[in-house]
């Protein structure tokens, strides 16, 4: 069995190209298999996964009832044009409605994953609105596809950056002020006064929307404090702009609610969400489209259209995620783990390690920054976080590291007992790292 990890490392090095990283960075480890919050490997080794792969496991690997639906389709219809009915989408589409602040009218438009479900929610407000101007933050991270990823804000856009009608802005992130607030209250207000003037200046007559991520992951988990996106919401009625909420990675119960915007006093325009929405089990994608916007495509065709929308065996894979996730209470095992286990936890591991300098999250969506000195904030090296990201494989975790944070963001399924035995190796490995 061992040899079948060794193939599988071989055709990773030899035969494919690697994403965001040179070809010849080949992956740590081989995943052959997995059941609710562990994989193991070809040679039968396990590791506890605080990634959910790439934050989108959320209800867990394998599950059964997600698997046999899939199954049941694929002897039923495997696939059927966009542009036919078929009864799974409208199973799938009432499913994800249910879950979404709009009411009747709304509709859902159904992508291949998150990145081309930004596209077209970009489309859709420039449609609507008949501007052009896209703004979005700084640290955010929304796809890499054409608009996406120039919407996106870390340095990855950089290379890519051929879209038009792009602006950033700063968002609130108190650990690191751009604003020198000292408080969540100054840092609210302030990220509010930033955005508004980046508006301004740029003509309000020209910005068709507002793409913020409800809750930035990728960058670092960066809850916004209370009021927020609230004030966001006022701005943009203000000038006519509509609001995006990026739900990629925050939605279908990640930070304990179905949706992260259900935490906060919001009603966008356009919800745009994945990866949770089928765990992963099937690619799928989409824009929750609220009545205001649909109705701008009643009598006018919206311009764009996708081979795979709606498939049928990702609609399938939706409507068992979710039916599951209600029926097993997935999304309020979420909200306990984080408060009675990894909130508690993680906060223990900071106070006791001077390498942490802010832990944040709800759910199970959190990131501990590390920092090489805890009062200049100086992040913590690449090398260092490398060897981090070894200790912690080699004790049986499989660890999320983007940057100078570890990522602790577990399938929404995992137990308070594996909670804190991923604590308790984290803690662990930190302390040794110190």
């Amino acid at each position: 069995m061992a040899d079948d990890d060794a193939r599988a490392l071989a055709a990773a090095r030899d035969l494919l190209i690697q994403p965001w990283s040179p070809s010849s960075a080949v992956p740590a480890l081989t995943i052959a298999g997995g059941s609710g919050s562990r994989v193991w490997n070809h040679a039968g080794d396990e590791w506890l996964d605080l990634s959910s792969m790439l934050v989108n496991t959320n209800i867990g690997h394998q599950h059964p009832r997600v698997v046999e639906a899939i199954a049941r389709q694929a002897g039923e219809l495997v696939t059927a044009s966009p542009a036919l009915a078929v009864r799974v989408r409208g199973e799938a589409a009432e499913r994800v409605l249910a879950r979404a602040p709009f009411g009747p009218g709304a509709r859902v438009f159904f992508t291949n994953a998150g990145a081309d479900a930004i596209e077209n929610a970009i489309r859709m407000a420039r449609v609507h609105t008949g501007r052009d101007k896209v703004v979005s933050l700084y640290r955010s991270y929304h796809g890499n596809t054409g608009a996406a990823i120039v919407a996106t804000g870390d340095p990855r856009r950089v290379p890519n950056e051929y879209a038009t009608g792009h602006v950033h802005a700063f968002g609130p992130y108190l650990y690191r002020s751009e604003f020198w607030a000292s408080s969540a209250e100054q840092e609210c207000e302030r990220a509010l006064h930033h955005l508004e003037r980046v508006v301004q200046a740029e003509v309000p007559g020209t910005v068709a929307a507002i793409l913020l991520e409800t809750v930035p992951g990728t960058a670092g988990v960066l809850v916004p404090p209370p009021g927020y996106l609230a004030g966001v919401r006022r701005i943009a009625d203000r000038y006519g702009i509509m609001l995006i909420l990026d739900e990629v990675m925050a939605g279908f119960g990640r930070t304990g609610s179905w949706l992260a915007l259900d935490q906060h006093d919001v009603r966008p325009d356009l919800i745009v969400f994945a990866k949770g929405v089928t765990s992963g089990y099937v690619p799928a994608g989409g824009v929750v489209v609220s009545p205001e916007v649909a109705a701008t495509f009643d009598e006018r065709a919206f311009p764009g259209g996708l081979t795979y929308s709606g498939h049928p065996l990702a609609m399938a894979a939706i409507v068992a995620t979710l039916d599951t996730m209600a029926d097993e209470g997935i999304v309020e095992n979420a909200a306990r783990i984080g408060a009675e286990v990894l909130g508690p936890g993680l906060s223990a591991i900071a106070e006791a390690n001077p390498l942490v300098g802010e832990v944040r999250g709800l759910g199970v969506f959190w990131a501990v920054e590390l920092v090489a000195d805890p009062v200049t904030k100086e992040p913590l090296g690449g090398p260092a976080m490398a060897a981090i990201k070894k200790s912690l494989l080699g004790a049986g975790v499989l660890p999320f590291i983007a940057d100078n944070r570890v990522h602790v963001v577990p399938p929404c399924v995992i137990t308070p007992d594996e909670a804190r035995e991923g604590l308790d190796v984290l803690g662990k490995v930190l302390a040794d790292a110190v």
